[in-house]
């Protein structure tokens, strides 16, 4: 049997004849950028999908959440996760703010909502949860916080596309929500991000923050980025729109599947949604490794996997508190956050994967050696 190597995902593409068709418009256009026709008609299609009341399309996550940050005037601490990706606390620090962490929860790793009152100072003027893996946060009780010590509050939804709680989009809750379209998520544009907001005046704030600070030919307001979103992009975003519930469902699928392979393996407990959200979109499938009881620690199990040329992730490891560039700035008491990055792993899981492809994995784990 040819062992090709698994990857932790694989980027969804739609049919090929359909993209083509749907660039030729650019052709006879000629706009490529700068809001073009099939740019506003993604972003509206994109509005309804996701169920808000303002949205605006960028280049990148991590642009949106630099824009988002400054599109609040923010200044001073920020509350977040040591439990995320780099980009989450890179915007902070590159906004010139400086972030608080906070411990997060070890039944779904967001940020434990009841350790952010003993964080908030004098400097403190906002909250950056990250939800994680798709589980939203307990954002009624972060609401609840915002509101009582008057912060913004700006979620990274970037692992969340299309989830729902109560029916409602995600990107209602908070001052602005950011949603990343990398290839290697859910939902892609190629590259690209959006941000959700309910108040209306941040639309023309983001609309200048991503444009230069360009108002008119001769008007420039602020300094703001190029960060906005070609039509190649958009068209990737529209034809990709069309296929997303089906690509959740095959996910969804695919972690029935695992769990069927691996629920009776001890040692190994695997978290497939947090129970809060109506709408569950299947990002990752995260496991935990407790090695008393399996008998391996995660990064033993980690080793195994690469000599299957099998490659899963230690997502998030090391914590952003440790990166070279901030682990002697930033001080955080993170007990159950480091025990997490010590024994995650997010196995591999996209819509198409095959049978033979979790049975290569769930093999590996089963074996142990």
């Amino acid at each position: 049997m040819d062992k090709k190597p698994i990857f932790v995902t694989k980027a969804f593409l739609p049919p090929f004849e359909e993209f083509v068709e749907e660039i030729k418009i650019i052709w006879e256009t000629h706009i490529l950028s700068n809001n073009g026709p099939i740019h506003n008609e993604f972003a509206e299609q994109l509005k309804k999908y996701l169920k808000v009341d303002g949205l605006a399309l960028l280049s990148n996550g991590h642009q949106a959440l630099e824009i988002a940050i400054k599109a609040l005037n923010l200044e001073g601490e920020v509350i977040t996760t040591p439990f995320t990706f780099a980009s989450t606390v890179h915007a902070i620090v590159r906004c010139g703010l400086t972030p608080v962490f906070a411990d997060i929860r070890s039944d779904d790793f967001n940020i434990d909502e009841k350790l952010i009152e003993s964080l908030i100072t004098e400097k403190t003027c906002a909250i950056l949860p990250v939800h994680v893996y798709g589980n939203p946060c307990h954002v009624n009780a972060i609401e609840q916080i915002a509101k009582k010590h008057n912060l913004k509050t700006i979620y990274d939804a970037a692992h969340a596309f299309g989830v729902e709680i109560d029916s409602k989009g995600i990107g209602l809750f908070g001052d602005i929500s950011m949603f990343s379209f990398h290839a290697t998520k859910v939902f892609n544009t190629i590259e690209g991000g959006a941000l959700t907001f309910s108040n209306p005046d941040l639309d023309r704030i983001i609309y200048l923050l991503k444009n230069f600070g360009i108002a008119g030919p001769e008007d420039v307001l602020l300094p703001g980025t190029n960060a906005k979103m070609s039509e190649f992009q958009a068209v990737m975003g529209k034809i990709n729109l069309k296929y997303v519930d089906a690509e959740i469902l095959k996910r969804e699928l695919v972690v029935k599947k695992y769990l069927e392979n691996l629920e009776d393996v001890a040692g190994v407990q695997i978290f497939a949604g947090n129970g809060l959200s109506s709408k569950y979109n299947y990002a990752y499938l995260p496991v935990s490794i407790d090695e008393v009881e399996y008998g391996l620690s995660r990064d033993s199990l980690f080793e195994l996997f690469a000599r299957e040329e099998i490659f899963p992730r230690k997502y998030f490891f090391p914590l952003v508190t440790d990166y070279a560039c901030y682990r002697d700035k930033f001080k955080a008491n993170i007990p159950v956050a480091r025990h997490a990055s010590e024994r995650i792993l997010t196995l591999p899981l996209w819509g198409d994967i095959s049978d033979e492809a979790i049975d290569r994995v769930c093999k590996v784990i089963r074996q142990k050696s």
